[in-house]
């Protein structure tokens, strides 16, 4: 075979082998789904939200508390510092509120993901875990939240090699969580590129407290949303890449042990549990591939799917809300309170909508 034809075979077959990879990728990010509208009455935009509301997280007396601002490579940004806001769901304004960052914060490279609340039994005082990523890189923020100030306290940021592409985490103590890693590369062009076409479950949980640190799961195609039953049993992991939401029984050493998958057909982003129903609320990509293009003539729609009875034979899944996009774009979570849901994005607004 001479020497051009070699390299006529070679191009050939990286050729073929980068077309069969792109399919494959289009078909894990569900790009030819077309989604049916399934609105909600009375949706409302929350005022000061407009660069994302990409997690939050209700606290049993009505308290929510929303990250905005996060910052992708790839993705539509504002041009605006990372916030943390905080919204009153018994006050029928229902307009979010900035907190007081301290003093001792670098705020300018502030890029809030992820967040958590953990009450401490002892004293009901609030800590605010926020999985935050100054220059794209990965660490978590532990703040106290001082209520009669509105503002926060920054206790410490903790770091790790096992912490290296957090996107979500839950606490369990007052210095302890679980956290999913969704890459394994650290590199982005690597990420963007390399992982995403060869669609390897290679990303993690990680369980961290100041005495041991530890993968603690693994398997993942794109390890996203975590949170934790109510009675404290059981850990809930979304796998964006694979259309599932995974059960996970919580040992006494903190290992976790999987029950089985429930199957969502949609790109699940955080996980949100109803706190006396044990309900999971997910906020969800309906079709990741118009996600990914971010082209605004063609907008990524929203999803939203409630899971009853998980941990039943025959868990019930229903969709309460979609849109095409043009309402809400991209979204990342839902939560609910008070007959109310809220719908939070990663760059795009937040809606309040009336529960049927």
């Amino acid at each position: 075979m001479g020497k051009v034809a070699l390299i006529s075979l070679v191009v050939a077959a990286l050729a073929a082998l980068l077309g069969e990879r792109i399919l494959s990728f289009r078909k894990r990010t569900l790009a030819s789904r077309e989604l049916v509208k399934n609105h909600l009455p009375n949706c409302v935009a929350l005022k000061n939200l407009d660069a994302g509301s990409n997690d939050i997280t209700i606290l049993g007396n009505g308290l929510a508390f929303i990250s905005t601002g996060l910052k992708f490579v790839g993705l539509p940004s504002a041009n605006t510092i990372g916030k943390i806001y905080t919204l009153d769901m018994n006050d029928p304004r229902m307009k979010p509120g900035e907190l007081r960052m301290p003093r001792n914060f670098d705020l300018e490279s502030f890029n809030p993901h992820g967040i958590s609340v953990y009450v401490d039994p002892s004293d009901d005082a609030i800590y605010l875990f926020v999985v935050n990523h100054p220059q794209q890189k990965s660490q978590i923020e532990l703040f106290k939240f001082i209520e009669d100030d509105h503002s926060l306290e920054h206790l410490k940021t903790i770091k790790h090699e096992l912490l290296y592409s957090v996107n979500d985490i839950v606490a369990v103590g007052l210095e302890s969580f679980y956290a999913t890693n969704d890459h394994y590369f650290n590199h982005e062009m690597l990420k963007v590129w390399v992982e995403f076409l060869l669609g390897q479950p290679w990303t993690n949980v990680v369980y961290y407290s100041p005495e041991e640190v530890k993968v603690v799961s693994e398997g993942y195609y794109f390890a996203n949303g975590i949170n934790i039953s109510p009675n404290k049993k059981h850990l809930y992991v979304a796998d964006l890449f694979d259309h599932n939401v995974h059960v996970l029984e919580v040992k006494d050493d903190n290992a976790l042990v999987s029950v089985k998958a429930v199957s969502v057909d949609s790109l699940c982003d955080n996980v949100e549990v109803d706190p006396e129903t044990g309900d999971l609320w997910l906020g969800c990509h309906p079709n990741g591939w118009k996600f990914l293009m971010a082209d605004p003539k063609d907008p990524a729609g929203s999803e939203v799917i409630r899971i009853q009875n998980i941990h039943s034979d025959k868990p019930v899944l229903t969709q309460v809300y979609s849109d095409d996009g043009h309402v809400i774009i991209g979204s990342s979570v839902a939560a609910t309170y008070g007959g109310k849901l809220l719908i939070g994005t990663v760059f795009h607004k937040a809606l309040c909508c009336d529960l049927k």
